[in-house]
């Protein structure tokens, strides 16, 4: 089945999963709310919880004191629903990543053991340098009731925040997930079972735990039934090598989508991300500016540590790119800082991953705009073509970070909107004055991920 009418906005096309009609979806925007609702989901589900998990530490916990991952899904298994989760061990190469996951050290089994949850667990390396970066649930899967949720939160205490972040201490996350009910969900059903099957470790020792970590699953034989109005693909970065099986030729859909959609934009581009380190992103942000697009890019204000190392020629050919895009006036590169608890400004780390084209198209997930989510992380997006979703979603985001309801304006008046309030806030911020409107601040693309 496909959408009765072609998009200005392409499907991305060497990807695994078709464009699906008929599906239900709503954001979930910032840790809080998200987890309270996937929390509400597990307690609710009467077959199948089914997750991926890249980064876990040990002092997360559950909002409205529900406890630890294992605390929420032990109670399911309980209930004699079928738990099963993917975690994400880390290579050689990746190890400096072990403290913030649950990699199934000795300490980690120990406590299962002691705590002896009814879960079903794999774990499961990427190829080389790169991560199981996928952030996904599925709750009853195959069944009448099957919901699942797409996104980029990491299971870590700076996640678990409110929207608006005020009041809050240092080192918070924004961040976002995308809840998925409809023949698209059925996607991330498939997806679940190859991840399952494929798991790198399920036939080593210390590989798996549970006895249902023993058993393969079977992908679903056809699409879930029509739930909603959204037309939805389900899109993944799958490294080559890593998937020969499944995917001989690995998948890089995200990347191709993002780029289709940027060349598609007619009025505006708003994304979030945690990262904006790949050239051909900022090479297509340049041509969508040389058309007319209002742009604005929310991003960390610091960049990841990871990221802003010395220049190699080929990083410097990048800076330069993405610093020649401040020579548009209709582009705006920009940052977010909460008030805490006595009222000062302290900046809030940007880990959402989403884009909004033309108030008419979104995509949520896991993937960041540098080369290890697009090109060898493991990682998943839905993207979705439903302008009425597009729209509440520009409408959401801005209200958090401009203070202010945008409703009544169209898409490039809430851009122009967004560049006047962030410039205003930038010289407040310079200034040292607290006063701003929202919380939102311009930052310099000309120095912006430079080395010191």
């Amino acid at each position: 089945m496909t959408p009765a009418r072609e998009p200005h906005v392409p499907f991305a096309e060497r990807c695994a999963y078709p464009a699906r009609p008929g599906n239900a979806v709503r954001a979930l925007i910032d840790g809080e709310p998200a987890f309270r609702r996937i929390c509400a989901a597990i307690a609710a589900a009467r077959h199948s919880v089914w997750a991926t998990v890249a980064f876990m530490t040990p002092d997360f916990q559950m909002p409205d004191r529900q406890g630890d991952l294992f605390d929420v899904l032990d109670r399911a298994g309980q209930r004699g629903v079928d738990v099963r989760v993917v975690f994400w061990r880390p290579n050689p190469q990746t190890q400096v990543y072990e403290p913030r996951t649950f990699w199934g050290s000795p300490e980690q089994r120990r406590m299962l053991a002691e705590r002896a949850p009814r879960i079903s667990l794999r774990w499961d390396r990427a190829h080389g340098s790169y991560c199981q970066h996928q952030k996904s649930w599925l709750i009853d899967a195959g069944q009448d009731g099957e919901v699942a949720f797409i996104g980029g939160i990491n299971l870590n205490p700076r996640s678990v925040v409110a929207p608006g972040h005020t009041g809050g201490g240092e080192h918070e996350n924004h961040d976002a997930y995308l809840e998925l009910a409809g023949p698209s969900a059925s996607d991330v059903h498939r997806n679940f079972v190859q991840r399952w099957n494929e798991a790198s470790e399920r036939q080593l020792e210390g590989g798996i735990w549970g006895q249902g970590g023993r058993e393969d699953l079977a992908e679903p034989e056809a699409a879930a039934a029509p739930r909603g109005p959204s037309t939805v693909q389900v899109q993944r970065t799958l490294h080559a090598r890593r998937y020969r099986r499944s995917h001989p030729d690995g998948e890089a859909s995200i990347l191709e989508q993002y780029l289709l959609a940027i060349g598609a934009a007619r009025r505006s581009i708003y994304l979030e991300n945690q990262a904006f380190e790949v050239r051909e992103i900022a090479e297509a942000l340049r041509q969508a500016l040389e058309r007319g697009v209002e742009v604005v890019f929310l991003a960390p204000a610091e960049p990841e540590a990871a990221l802003n190392i010395a220049p190699t020629p080929e990083r410097l050919a990048f800076l330069e790119a993405r610093a020649a895009l401040a020579a548009y006036p209709h582009f705006t590169l920009a940052g977010i800082a909460g008030l805490d608890a006595r009222g000062r400004r302290r900046d809030v780390y940007v880990h959402a991953k989403l884009m909004i084209v033309d108030d008419a198209w979104a995509t949520i997930g896991s993937g960041n705009l540098h080369g290890y989510s697009l090109f060898g992380s493991t990682e998943m997006n839905a993207a979705v073509w439903d302008p009425a979703f597009a729209r509440a979603l520009r409408c959401e985001l801005f209200a958090e970070h401009l203070g202010l309801d945008t409703d009544g304006l169209d898409d490039m008046q809430a851009l122009r909107l967004f560049r006047r309030i962030a410039a205003e806030n930038r010289g407040k911020r310079a200034a040292g004055k607290g006063d701003w409107q929202g919380s939102a601040f311009a930052l310099d693309p000309a120095i912006y991920g430079r080395a010191a």
